[in-house]
């Protein structure tokens, strides 16, 4: 007897249906899986076969043939013990057959018989509805998960046998249902405040203006001077993640496995700090089945590299594309995947290898051909995909024993606000009606179109940035990159023209364009 239930398989974050086909027939006693599966997929004929027993039910010591159609697709991952279990016990007819098909299973089995969590589950939800298929069966620990999907009834298992039962309409299993709103306003357990930062005022500007506009930041100073203290309060002053934000970072985090026992959302930006060891495939994803990376994971948040120039050449590199377009693809001979990946970078360094280079207290040992090489190690190409550069002094006894109480997060975020408010309502006002730039958040994202459009200036500001062109060797991206950061100073500052002291304080955080440290 064949009986066809359904799963999903993804290829990236893209889901798609699986009919996981189930024949018993009489013959010598097998138990065969084509469709491609992998070893994981491979190894649940021993998980389904010891489940099926442990709970109480007959295995069928016949014949087994189970197929994952379409058989061109790659199968992975355990999710697909509980429907091929469930597949069998239909065709065996220890289950109805019919009311089997009406849902769609993911979930691994173990020994026992009781259900284990599963990662990717949201985009394997999200591929269901897709296909019109609103009833879906998960394990228990993945309920929280799928039912952010509006419209889907997801029904928790704990157990095979518990299932079987609501399946043959003995139990009742009722569908769980999630509060997001409660999801989002939950509070934030960070304790990190910028009012926590002393001195530092040009930097803390700064990285106001970085968040204000998402605009990319590297930020060079001595050690001890406050680079990581500052990029690790960061997130603290970024806009909250708006639901379908959320969404999207929480299908990366579900795919890679990474969403924390009871948290079923991303509720809060990423920040992600991995270490300069990391290898390239880490940072920008991929391996023989590709997985999203260190610059996906930060989607929609931030992407700390600390000590940038001890990173391998090569990941710097890679760093490019997604820089530039918000998206990593990954390529492989038997497919190709595309992760999202729109995130701002912050980048830390010291201007030379012993790091007291034009360190105001301490002298620095380093050679002119040190430090040069040092920061060659940052390509040209790579600068000018980040938009401001800015040096961050040492702090002096007496800034450092101040009792001034500098402006804490929530008063430096109720500003950022306020500028990614004029923005979004910029980028869709009535006479920019388009589909590109209904998709733009944040001034950072601008195409060259779209800074002609918006960054328009005063006639003293475009003098400035014409001479500014000319001293300062710039390219077109770096003229781009200014006008972006002057567009955000003034969605700051409340104006529309972008005036001659705001274009001058966007060109300052050139560091790197002006003297190039030495």
């Amino acid at each position: 007897m064949i009986t066809i239930v359904k799963s999903t398989a993804l290829h990236g974050l893209e889901g798609q249906i699986v009919e996981v086909e189930v024949d018993v027939s009489k013959g010598l006693p097998s138990f065969d899986l084509v469709g491609l599966p992998d070893t994981s997929v491979r190894e649940a004929k021993d998980r389904v076969r010891a489940a099926i027993k442990n709970s109480g039910f007959e295995f069928p010591i016949k014949r087994i043939t189970v197929n994952l159609a379409p058989a061109d697709i790659k199968k992975e991952g355990p999710a697909y013990d509980l429907p091929i279990a469930i597949g069998i016990l239909a065709a065996t007819g220890q289950l109805e057959p019919l009311r089997c098909s009406q849902y769609v299973y993911f979930g691994e089995l173990s020994l026992n018989g009781s259900l284990r969590g599963v990662s990717g589950v949201l985009p394997n939800v999200l591929a269901a509805r897709g296909a019109c298929l609103y009833d879906v069966v998960i394990p228990v620990e993945n309920a929280g998960e799928a039912a952010l999907v509006e419209g889907m009834n997801v029904y928790p298992a704990g157990s095979l046998a518990e299932l079987a039962g609501f399946l043959s309409g003995e139990k009742d299993i009722i569908p769980f249902k999630q509060d997001v709103k409660e999801l989002l306003e939950s509070p934030d357990g960070s304790k990190l405040d910028f009012a926590d930062v002393k001195g530092q005022h040009a930097a803390r500007r700064a990285l106001e203006v970085a968040a204000a506009g998402g605009h990319n930041i590297i930020m060079l100073g001595s050690p001890g001077s406050g680079k990581t203290m500052l990029a690790r309060r960061l997130p603290s002053i970024l806009p909250d993640l708006t639901f379908p934000e959320a969404i999207d970072a929480t299908k990366i985090y579900s795919l890679a496995g990474l969403l924390p026992p009871g948290r079923p959302l991303v509720t809060r930006r990423p920040f992600r700090s991995p270490h300069h060891t990391a290898s390239t495939v880490s940072i920008v994803g991929g391996g023989r089945s590709p997985k999203p990376g260190e610059v996906s994971l930060a989607h929609h948040g931030v992407l700390f590299l600390d000590e940038i120039p001890e990173f391998h050449k090569d990941t710097l590199e890679a760093l490019r594309q997604p820089l530039e377009d918000g998206t990593v693809t990954i390529s492989r001979i038997n497919s190709t995947i595309t992760y999202p990946a729109g995130l701002m970078l912050v980048a830390a360094c010291n201007p030379c290898p012993c790091g007291y280079y034009g360190d105001s207290v301490r002298e620095c040992k380093c050679t002119p051909y040190q430090v040069e090489r040092y920061i060659s190690r940052l390509s040209g190409p790579l600068l000018d995909r980040i938009d401001l550069h800015i040096e961050i002094p040492r702090l002096s006894y007496e800034e450092i024993e101040t009792r001034e109480r500098p402006e804490s997060s929530a008063t430096i975020k109720k500003r950022v606000e306020a500028a990614r408010a004029r923005q979004r309502l910029r980028f869709a006002s009535e006479e920019n009606i388009d589909s590109q730039y209904v998709t733009l958040a944040c001034n950072a994202q601008m195409s060259p179109k779209d800074v002609r459009s918006f960054c328009k200036m005063t006639k003293s500001a475009r003098g400035l940035l014409r001479e500014a062109f000319k001293r300062l060797s710039l390219s077109a991206r770096s003229h781009d990159k200014i006008l972006k950061v002057s567009r955000t100073i003034a969605d700051l500052d409340g104006t529309e023209l972008i005036s001659e002291s705001q274009l001058a304080e966007a060109i300052q955080y050139r560091a790197l364009d002006r003297h190039l440290l030495i």
